[in-house]
């Protein structure tokens, strides 16, 4: 899901400056072009390889053809989509999104959560917090391609709504679901993508890496039918609330329930159908058994939840059953296998305490 904090955010974005961009109109003539195709369903595999002249197109999750004379090489994405391109073969130039945290008395930096195995002093990094996307950079790095996430229909994940008309005049785009369709569909989806950018991805460490994501599956799936009693509430810390996600939106928590784990369901969402807000004084509204708790940056992580009396009071909590939830999934099979592996570890060891 969404940060709490955007998710009310996803049709008002948070500002850039707009001001001019040099270069623009020479960048806008290099560039290649898109078409709407609205026939294509929800995750479908469009991938088209390149043509003997050198063509390239991919329909995405949108319905729109990205097109282009050859395959894109240089290539700019969402940091999360760029480390799942990664593990499939392709690299990025350039990064926008969550990538590094600053350490602030070193100015040190280290990858962000989201980052996965990029090297973050190597690529372009043109934005690293909403609402940052620094045009100018991105078209010095003379991108060919831009890829990235998407939670509703034509929102494009951190390409600022402000700036979109320009952003996407630089470059063919591609938006792939995150959100409204399972895991496996996600991940066979940026296989399809990558795959149409000149990728193996049918190497034997892809191979054995959706062979561990299978096998993770299969072990969630017979945990949970041996913990049918166990519920497991999917949630987010911040200073002023604690929201409860809803299982039926997110690609992961999606899954999980069709995997058959039994997750809290919360009756009072917000208007996008994300989560429910509660304060901390009732942040006990709802029983659970395990808690999977956002591992992003910017939300409360457990050692600074401990201040909260309420949190510490809940069973989940004073049973040590409390686990991290990577909340924007690096969707590889390498980086999705271990989320299951937790998640089942998690079920198989877990108590009802609720």
């Amino acid at each position: 899901m969404p940060r709490n904090a955007r998710a009310t955010l996803l049709t008002r974005r948070g500002l850039i400056a707009a001001g001019s961009v040099l270069g623009l109109g020479a960048a806008l003539a290099a560039c290649g072009g898109e078409t709407k195709d609205s026939s294509s369903p929800k995750g479908s595999s469009s991938a088209t390889a390149p043509a003997k002249s050198g063509a390239w197109e991919f329909k995405d999750d949108r319905g729109v053809v990205a097109k282009a004379k050859t395959t894109p090489k240089r290539i700019v994405a969402f940091t999360g989509t760029a480390a799942a391109l990664k593990d499939f073969g392709v690299e990025s130039v350039g990064v926008f999104g969550p990538t590094y945290v600053e350490d602030p008395k070193t100015k040190q930096r280290k990858p962000d959560v989201q980052a996965g195995d990029l090297d973050i002093n190597k690529v372009g990094v043109i934005g690293n917090v909403w609402g940052e996307f620094k045009i100018e950079e991105y078209l010095k790095l003379q991108p060919e391609l831009l890829v990235t996430d998407m939670w509703e229909k034509n929102d494009l994940w951190y390409v600022p709504a402000e700036q979109k008309e320009k952003i996407l005049k630089v470059a063919p785009s591609v938006a792939l679901w995150a959100a409204d369709n399972s895991m496996p569909t996600v991940l066979q989806r940026h296989a399809d993508l990558a795959a149409s950018l000149g990728a193996d991805v049918e190497t034997a460490q892809i191979k054995a890496d959706k062979a561990r994501f299978e096998a993770a599956a299969e072990r969630v799936r017979k945990a949970a039918q041996g913990k049918k009693d166990i519920k497991v509430l999917i949630g987010s810390g911040s200073p002023d609330l604690f929201y409860v996600s809803t299982p039926v939106r997110p690609t992961d928590t999606l899954f999980f329930k069709e995997l058959g784990v039994n997750l809290v369901v919360p009756n009072k969402l917000d208007a996008g159908g994300w989560f429910e807000g509660l304060s901390w004084e009732n942040v006990d509204k709802y029983k659970a058994d395990v808690i999977m708790l956002d591992n992003r940056t910017g939300t409360l992580q457990p050692e600074q939840l401990k201040s909260k009396p309420t949190w510490a009071a809940l069973p989940a909590v004073k049973a040590g059953q409390v686990i991290p939830r990577v909340t924007e999934p690096i969707y590889s099979y390498a980086k999705c296998a271990p989320l299951l592996e937790d998640l089942a570890k998690a079920l198989e060891n877990a108590k009802k305490v609720s």
